[in-house]
């Protein structure tokens, strides 16, 4: 019989490799536990995202920098914030964000692509992911990512980062174009992060995904024919138990930002869960 592929996101190994109790919990335990309240920082950049996606698809004319700011406006995520006052001044501070960010693109350098699906596959994983923006520039392809994060981000961030080299692998496949470079857009601070692939670079990033797929894999099938269903009784935490060995999980500073920190004692005596606003910049927030 041939080997079934495992289907997977760039997301889906990370959360594999961070804690595989949180994997469980996202992916495969169903109904899923209930997350905590939503996050501030993901309003900002879901906002932020959502609103550069517009400003491309707008008719040449429209695409403005001021019209950016309308865009960010209009569709402004308040889930998270303290309270409206914290959101009105995000939404502001969000809003000079884009304006100055698509102060320096040329509006008719048409992507050839805007939060694009893309695909590929291998004898052992199927994986896809959508990409903020494929430029192309000259021969090649370049995937370019926003963050609005507090984070500053290096070049490093850029070479290390398995969720661009799988988009440069996919969208190289399906367009029959080389994409080598993958680009991290700081809006906050206007600096770009690049790193520039060889071929032999994207195949390490390949191998490694196929090697984190084949443990989750493996955790996978354990799930559904080997452990015991999920046992919890009425008002109180899942009993992880039967789990504990193929999931463990892993708790470190990364669980006081963890969805599923109110079912994990391990994670809650770790590190106990932030606020929802708590990742916005300590001085604007």
């Amino acid at each position: 019989m041939p080997r079934r592929l495992y289907t997977c996101t760039p997301s889906r190994l990370n959360t594999w490799l961070d804690c595989p109790r949180r994997y469980r919990m996202t992916y495969l335990d169903r109904p899923a536990p209930p997350k905590g309240p939503p996050w501030a920082h993901n309003s900002v950049g879901a906002s932020v995202h959502n609103a550069l996606a517009a400003w491309w698809r707008l008719d040449l004319p429209e695409r403005t920098p001021e019209m950016a700011g309308t865009l960010l406006m209009r569709g402004w995520l308040t889930d998270g914030f303290r309270d409206e006052a914290q959101s009105a001044e995000w939404r502001e501070r969000a809003r000079e964000m884009v304006e100055r960010y698509a102060t320096g693109l040329d509006p008719a350098d048409e992507p050839l692509g805007v939060e694009r699906t893309v695909a590929t596959r291998t004898d052992q994983i199927a994986v896809s992911g959508r990409i903020d923006r494929l430029d192309a520039r000259g021969a090649e392809l370049v995937v370019v990512d926003y963050k609005t994060g507090r984070h500053i981000l290096t070049s490093d961030d850029a070479r290390g980062s398995l969720a661009l080299a799988l988009y440069a692998i996919a969208a190289s496949r399906v367009l029959r174009r080389p994409c080598h470079r993958v680009e991290l857009h700081h809006l906050p601070t206007g600096e770009v992060a690049v790193w520039d692939h060889t071929d032999e670079s994207l195949a390490r990033h390949l191998r490694r995904a196929e090697s984190i797929a084949a443990e989750a894999a493996a955790a996978d099938e354990a799930y559904k024919t080997r452990i015991p269903k999920p046992r919890q009784a009425e008002g109180l935490a899942v009993d992880h138990t039967p789990y504990d060995e193929t999931f463990p999980p892993r708790p470190g500073n990364l669980c006081a930002w963890c969805d599923y920190a109110r079912h994990c004692p391990e994670g809650q005596e770790a590190a106990p869960r932030k606020e929802s606003w708590a990742a916005l910049p300590v001085e604007t927030a």
